[in-house]
C-alpha cells in the first residue's frame, strides 16, 4: 500500500537549509498496523505529512496504492487525501456547534455525497468505532476526551479509506482513556482489516502496533516487529 523510496526533505529559509528527512526507505502492506516513533524534532511529523499527502518530498519517491504521488499537484494530492486517507489528529478537530453524526459525515459533504447516503455512512462509521448510539446527536462539548477521539476515528472511517493515519491520537487523553482509543484501533485492525499508521513519541503507545519504525534525526534507525505487543482488552 505505502512505499517510500529514498525520501529526503529539505526546508529552505533564505540561505538556511534544514534537512528534515534523509534516505527514508520502507514499505507498509495492506492490513498492517505500524507505529512511527521518534522524539520531538526527529522528522516523524514531516514524514507523516508526506505519508498523508499533505506535503511532497524534496527527493525520492512516495507511492500509495501503487501511485507515485511525489510530483502530484495540490489538487491531485487533495483527491488522494479525500479518497484514500482518513486522518485522526491529537486535537480531535471537531466542529463545536455541529452534532456528532454531522461531524462524522463532513468528509462526504466535501465529496458531494447526497445527504441520505452521508448519514448512512456516518452511522456505519460510528458503529465501527464503538461510539454509543445515544450520543450521536450530542455536541462535542458534551463528550469526554475519549469519546471525542472516537468521533474523530469514525470521521476518518466514513469515506472507507485505504489508510488511517493517526497523529499522536492519545496525546490529549489520560492513560485509561488513551487505552480505550488504542483498543478501538486494534479492533478496527483485527476485525475490519484497516491499515493503520500511528505517529507517536511514546514507546508504550507504539507497542500497541504490530511493527515500529523508529526515526531519529531524520533517519530510520530501526524497523522491527513488536516482540511483546500490548493487546488492550
Amino acid at each position: 500500500m505505502i512505499e517510500c523510496k529514498n525520501i529526503g526533505k529539505v526546508y529552505i529559509n533564505g540561505e538556511m537549509e534544514t534537512v528534515a528527512l534523509k534516505n527514508i526507505n520502507f514499505k507498509i502492506n495492506d492490513g498492517e498496523f505500524v507505529a512511527i516513533m521518534g522524539p520531538s524534532g526527529s522528522g516523524k511529523s514531516t514524514l507523516m505529512h508526506i505519508i498523508g499527502c499533505l506535503d511532497t518530498p524534496t527527493s525520492g519517491k512516495y507511492l500509495i496504492d501503487g501511485h507515485d504521488v511525489s510530483d502530484f499537484s495540490d489538487d491531485e494530492l487533495a483527491k488522494i487525501r479525500s479518497e484514500k486517507i482518513g486522518f485522526v489528529f491529537q486535537a480531535f478537530n471537531l466542529l463545536p456547534r455541529v452534532s456528532v453524526i454531522k461531524n462524522v459525515s463532513l468528509p462526504l459533504v466535501y465529496a458531494s455525497v447526497e445527504k441520505e447516503k452521508r448519514m448512512e455512512a456516518a452511522k456505519i462509521a460510528l458503529t465501527e468505532s464503538a461510539f454509543p448510539e445515544n450520543f450521536w446527536h450530542h455536541l462535542p462539548n458534551q463528550l469526554s476526551g475519549g469519546m471525542m477521539q472516537r468521533v474523530a476515528i469514525a470521521r476518518a472511517l466514513v469515506n472507507n479509506p485505504s489508510l488511517i493515519l493517526a497523529d499522536e491520537p492519545t496525546g490529549n487523553l489520560d492513560t485509561k482513556t488513551g487505552e480505550i482509543v488504542l483498543q478501538t484501533f486494534q479492533k478496527l485492525h483485527k476485525e475490519q482489516g484497516h491499515t493503520i499508521v500511528m505517529i507517536t513519541h511514546e514507546p508504550h503507545i507504539a507497542e500497541h502496533a504490530e511493527r515500529i519504525i523508529h526515526i531519529k534525526d531524520g533517519e530510520i534507525i530501526s524497523d522491527e516487529k513488536v516482540k511483546n505487543r500490548i493487546i488492550t482488552k
